[in-house]
């Protein structure tokens, strides 16, 4: 199988990452995947350097670019370089993690020599079109749900435990409590009020790695404006927090953290089972998170803590930091799970069975 496995960059990551400049194509996509941004996606063959895949950020410019001078190409139009390259590669299976840059129309312009599209995407995502997508996957049943409905044929999917986190997992040294990574916003109702319960845990080593939106990092630089209210962090919040991190500087993190807060967004539903999920009890640290429904594994009490409402976090929170045997022993058991579970052998079946 000729796999094309497509990506895209943040906004948070692209502000935050280091500025080495690209020797070339190669080594430019190459410094990329020792980021391990966003790892748990990308699919075995790519990791190990397959010959018969292809890896890309089609959103980098830089480094599509550096593709296009490398190869004649004259032309600064990213999706031109995009399918310029699955036609050089002669791409068989097309796997997209960015499909509403590159949506419906953009498959309707696939070489021939593409037999099977399929995209990644865990969010219903207003009125963007996949349904030329021969398949859309994610791991959250209502969201496949909501693609069903507008027409698109949907499967299961998980994300995966990056090897790379065991080293990080076998270095542990609990220098914080209780760490959260991810976004904090106004639109978030349910998670910003975990996260400040969170934050209100008594005795408690916190840091919160947020990236934040332009308006709330101008709310947060100011004097207090009534105009910016809504957007500014809470002061408990304003206390604890850092720069966003991602990938090895998250792992890095979580390593450093006994138990990793998380908390789903508001469009997810009762469906649970984020990349964080994955990291956290990859990287050896226990999961504490909202209650829903998770991924086969993911248990309660055994691999993970979860709560129901914010007003348990800081008693779970503090029962960790008491029983510091029962940390360790679900944080253990977190990790040898998504070990056993979810890794990166098992994705890679779990795709070719899909095809």
């Amino acid at each position: 199988m000729r796999l094309f496995q497509n990506n895209g960059l943040s906004r948070g990551f692209r502000a935050h990452r280091h500025e080495t400049p690209y020797r070339n194509f190669a080594a430019g996509r190459a410094q990329f995947l020792d980021t391990r941004f966003t790892a748990s996606h990308i699919l075995l063959p790519v990791l190990t350097d397959n010959p018969d895949a292809f890896y890309t950020n089609g959103d980098d410019e830089r480094l599509q670019l550096l593709w296009a001078k490398e190869n004649n190409l004259r032309t600064d139009d990213l999706e031109q370089i995009l399918l310029a390259q699955i036609e050089q590669h002669r791409t068989e299976v097309f796997y997209n993690l960015d499909p509403i840059r590159y949506s419906s129309k953009f498959v309707a312009k696939l070489p021939g020599c593409v037999k099977k599209s399929i995209a990644w995407r865990a969010a219903p995502s207003g009125n963007a079109d996949l349904t030329e997508y021969d398949l859309v996957v994610c791991n959250f049943a209502s969201i496949l749900e909501n693609w069903r409905q507008k027409g698109c044929s949907v499967a299961s999917f998980f994300p995966a435990h990056d090897p790379v986190m065991d080293g990080y997992a076998g270095a542990r040294a609990e220098e914080l409590d209780v760490i959260f990574i991810g976004g904090y916003t106004r639109h978030h109702v349910n998670r910003s009020q975990a996260m400040r319960a969170a934050a209100s845990a008594a005795g408690v080593r916190a840091r919160f790695y947020l990236e934040d939106s332009r308006l709330t990092r101008l709310a947060n630089a100011l004097a207090p404006l009534p105009v910016l209210r809504s957007y500014r962090h809470p002061e408990d919040i304003r206390l604890i927090r850092a720069d966003p991190v991602y990938g090895r500087d998250a792992y890095a993190a979580m390593a450093k953290s006994r138990m990793v807060f998380n908390g789903a967004i508001d469009m997810a539903g009762e469906d649970r089972g984020n990349m964080r999920c994955f990291e956290t009890t990859g990287c050896g640290s226990v999961l504490l998170t909202d209650a829903g429904r998770y991924p086969e594994g993911f248990v309660h009490g055994e691999t993970m803590l979860v709560y129901s409402s914010p007003e348990q976090i800081p008693e779970l929170i503090g029962k960790l930091m008491k029983e510091e045997k029962l940390a360790k022993l679900i944080a253990q058991a977190g990790h040898a799970m998504v070990k056993e579970r979810y890794n990166k052998a098992l994705q890679w079946t779990k795709f070719q069975e899909l095809i």
